[in-house]
């Protein structure tokens, strides 16, 4: 099999950052079908050989495992390759044309990794250049919008030169092993979904939280924020996968079918709804890893009188026959305690105690996402053999119980042959399977569902500050108390 993979934005950050480790490590593990090129396409005046040298010299900043040796990286260069492009100048579009007709490649990859404003641009201008034939795919990365109307208007700027069919819009969380084995874990067993339902589980839990702050992207963030940036895409994604239905088979209509009933099913905001259940805040200057950090006013590039929120926590239900009056809570924000992206199953307690159990320990289900890749399933199990004495306060008879965990480690579990977000996500796009993207009405859904937030934050009095190396504002823990639960580092 052959294709042509162009990386427009090929010298930009995600470039060599996320998907050129990734294209290499699938080359590493044979994954990558050797007839194949990867063209990278940016401004800078480049040759191939100077191309190949700047990637060899990002290479130096991936972690050790994931770094070619000299001979590996030879071997894989052989693949890449580079065309100065303006995307501003349709000229240069014909260029790019003329290089992929040298040769007839099965498919032709168009990965476009650039400021979303020049998605539309891009896209038309492959279509004027006769590049959106049958063969050719398009990646768009997020953000697409930063509301619905701008969604809308790329998603039918796209949708009039390509099919739905060759849009791939990226999600990586959805490529995330510990997400696969999710979907695994409900459809792939019969042990869990009995008890996948209101009947069973209390209350449902996602956090993605970042101990680092806005790093080298402050003017990005500060137009951004975490609402935009994590929760209308990364965090919804991850509720569909928690809360859709069986679909009826394994292709990519069918999955996002039901995504989409998920998305369409989330309780509606109201101005009462706004205020109780939604939290924003802003991180001030505080501790990391034991040294002192600045807040976000005083990142490079963000407005010194800026309202963007680097936190977010939601409460909100869906409204099914499955799920009604389950709360589901999304926390998500920078500079918090650590990093640590889960989403936690609690299930409701016995309904008839007859042991001693430890206060407020419950029966839950852990999907580590980051940094640790795994699930953990936590009970109660006899702490000792003896029955305890009466002088302890517990009848006779009445045994203790302690918690313990069942915890299954995937990269322990299956080491090398894990793989990662982007390198499965980059294989499925040069084969054409659809199901880890979202498709346009997942996307305005998504956007529908966050625009009340949207509109209601940019009239309130701003987000909330808390310290650097906290885990946010104290109203988020008061917002999840109200139900009587609490958050999984604070049970």
């Amino acid at each position: 099999m052959s294709f042509d993979l162009v990386l427009f934005g090929g010298t930009g950050d995600l470039a060599w950052r996320k998907l050129m480790p990734a294209l290499f490590q699938a080359f590493r593990h044979g994954s990558l079908p050797a007839n194949g090129r990867i063209i990278g396409v940016a401004r800078d005046d480049l040759s191939d050989d100077q191309y190949r040298e700047l990637i060899q010299s990002r290479f130096k900043a991936v972690e050790g495992a994931k770094r070619p040796t000299e001979e590996e990286f030879k071997a894989f260069a052989s693949m890449l390759h580079y065309l100065r492009l303006d995307l501003s100048k349709p000229a240069d579009y014909k260029r790019l044309a003329d290089l992929l007709n040298t040769r007839n490649a099965d498919s032709i990859i168009m990965y476009v990794a650039t400021a979303p404003a020049l998605f539309t641009q891009t896209v038309e201008q492959i279509a004027v250049a006769g590049l959106n034939g049958p063969k050719t795919r398009v990646v768009l990365e997020k953000p697409l919008g930063h509301d619905l109307a701008s969604n809308r208007a790329i998603n039918e700027a796209v949708g009039k030169v390509l099919k739905e069919n060759q849009v791939f819009r990226i999600d990586h969380y959805l490529g995330k092993p510990s997400v696969q084995n999710l979907f695994a874990m409900r459809f792939g067993n019969a042990l869990f979904e009995p008890i996948w339902r209101r009947e069973h589980i209390a209350n449902i839990q996602i956090t993605i939280a970042e101990d680092l702050g806005v790093e080298k992207r402050g003017a990005f963030y500060d137009q951004t924020g975490a609402l935009r940036d994590m929760v209308q895409n990364h965090a919804l994604q991850l509720v569909c996968a928690i809360a859709m239905e069986p679909p009826i088979n394994a292709h990519a209509d069918a999955i996002r079918d039901e995504k989409l009933k998920v998305l369409r099913s989330l309780k509606r905001w109201t101005p009462d709804s706004l205020g109780l259940h939604s939290v924003r805040g802003q991180y001030t200057a505080g501790t990391a890893y034991g040294e002192r950090v600045q807040g976000y006013k005083e990142e490079p590039g963000v407005d010194p009188e800026s309202r963007t929120e680097t936190f977010v926590a939601l409460r909100t239900e869906i409204e099914n026959w499955r799920w009604a009056g389950v709360p589901i809570y999304i926390r998500t924000g920078k500079r918090l305690a650590s990093r640590d992206a889960r989403i936690e199953i609690n299930f409701r307690p016995a309904p008839h105690a007859i042991f001693r159990s430890p206060a407020g320990v419950a029966n839950k289900l852990v999907i580590n996402l980051q940094p640790k890749d795994g699930l953990e399933l936590h009970l109660l199990a006899q702490a000792q053999d003896q029955r305890v004495s009466t002088k302890a306060g517990v009848r006779a008879g009445m045994l203790p119980l302690a918690p313990v965990q069942l915890d299954l480690d995937f990269d322990k579990r299956f080491g090398t042959e894990r793989v990662g977000a982007y390198e499965r996500l980059l294989l499925d796009v040069i084969e054409g399977r659809l199901n880890l993207f979202v498709r346009s009405d997942e996307q305005e859904a998504a956007w529908h569902w966050v625009e009340p937030l949207i509109d209601s934050w940019g009239m309130d009095g701003g987000p909330r500050p808390y310290a650097a190396g906290t885990w946010g504002p104290s109203a988020s823990s008061a917002m999840i108390a109200r139900d009587g639960f609490a958050w999984g580092e604070e049970q």
